[in-house]
């Protein structure tokens, strides 16, 4: 049947990388083939992602020393090293973005972490990552906390293509969608095109299951009729509820609103599922995968997930079946005394600080070799 992951294009779904390394942006190197062998259309990057790459090799050290002689402290370091992978990335993508009229080829750089819930910060960080990288299929990603509505709204009515990251809740992804739909009314209006503005919602995965598992087991420990509701519900709730936000995209999609702006260009906002890495060795490795190909999503693998789905993946569209046993799930979770929006709101704050403390020790670690390269330098 071939390379499960070339036919989800044909599905509607596009598969990204949620990995990005120096290493792998040699010409024909490993990018290029994840390009040509395995359809991969675009790359994430976040803080974790870049503290890995950079601490995990030496092919930044010679520039970290470099930079450090010049001067710039550790932050200015580690900026000029992510833009220039991610514009590296961006330029290897470049022709599918041509080839596909700017739905495809993406690569997402993310602004600083601590700035997630700093309108005004992110705002202005967004504007310069964008000025400074200079390329159409470019996008920032801004995390969905409140805070970050305010900015994403403002950035694409200016044109700034848009990765809406950390989103947990469905509630909170229809207020994603309608800063979305509000900004390209608010181009309109002002007289401004829409139909190169690039936009994906980034609906996040396993990690609900992690944090909600032990609470169901819990709860079908305890016996009783909440006890016999929770035992059908360990590992189904991400996926469920990625579901039922897909019926949100759905709506709007098909609504007299996006109609107007679909009439004069305007793109889907894709909804993209992240953390689809299976963490529970007991589940199947592609479960954040296959009941989730559709139209219009993307799927942000990492190396693990792409292998695996490489060798077993079973591609068909169905995102659209079993919604209603998708709303049941919700239900039963509430009957089981477990409240969603507390997890996912615990879950808005952790995924902050899981970028934050990477973040915070990649800047240590580039400080520690600036530092060892001035002490050298007096000697």
């Amino acid at each position: 049947m071939g390379n499960p992951l070339m036919k989800l294009a044909e599905l509607g779904q596009s598969v990204w990388l949620d990995l990005i390394r120096r290493n792998m942006l040699t010409p024909g190197g490993e990018m290029q083939k994840l390009i040509t062998n395995d359809g991969v259309r675009g790359v994430t990057s976040n803080p974790a992602i870049f503290e890995k790459a950079i601490n995990g090799s030496p092919d930044y050290d010679d520039e970290i020393r470099a930079l450090g002689k010049q001067g710039k402290d550790a932050t200015a370091i580690y900026e000029t090293l992510a833009i220039g992978d991610v514009g590296h990335a961006a330029d290897f993508f470049r022709p599918l973005y041509d080839s596909t009229k700017g739905a495809d080829g993406f690569v997402s750089i993310e602004v600083s972490p601590k700035l997630a819930h700093d309108a005004e910060g992110t705002l202005v960080e967004a504007r310069r990552l964008w000025k400074t990288l200079n390329r159409p299929n470019i996008m920032v990603k801004i995390p969905g906390t409140k805070a970050g509505l305010t900015a994403i709204r403002k950035t694409l009515t200016e044109g700034i293509n848009i990765n809406i990251t950390l989103l947990f809740a469905v509630e909170r992804y229809e207020e994603v969608l309608e800063a979305y739909v509000a900004a390209l009314e608010d181009r309109v209006k002002a007289g401004q095109p829409v139909d190169r503005i690039a936009s994906v919602a980034s609906f996040f995965l396993s990690r609900i299951d992690t944090l909600l598992d032990p609470q169901i087991d819990k709860a079908a420990q305890a016996g009783g009729a909440r006890g016999d509701i929770a035992r059908g519900l360990p590992g189904t709730i991400a996926v469920a509820n990625a579901k039922l936000a897909y019926q949100k995209f759905l709506a709007v999609d098909g609504g007299d609103r996006w109609k107007k702006l679909a009439a004069k260009g305007a793109r889907p906002q894709r909804l993209l599922w992240a953390s689809t890495s299976t963490k529970n060795p007991k589940y199947k490795d592609t479960m954040y995968v296959e009941p989730l190909i559709g139209r219009d999503t993307v799927n942000t693998m990492p190396m693990e997930t792409v292998e695996a789905y490489r060798d077993h993946g079973q591609p068909a569209d169905r995102i659209r079946e079993g919604v209603d046993d998708a709303a049941r799930k919700i239900a039963q979770l509430k009957e089981s005394g477990i409240d969603l929006a507390v997890a996912t709101q615990t879950l808005e704050d952790e995924g902050v600080k899981k970028f934050i403390d990477p973040f915070e020790k990649l800047l240590a670690s580039i400080e520690a070799k600036r530092k060892a390269v001035l002490a050298s330098a007096k000697t």
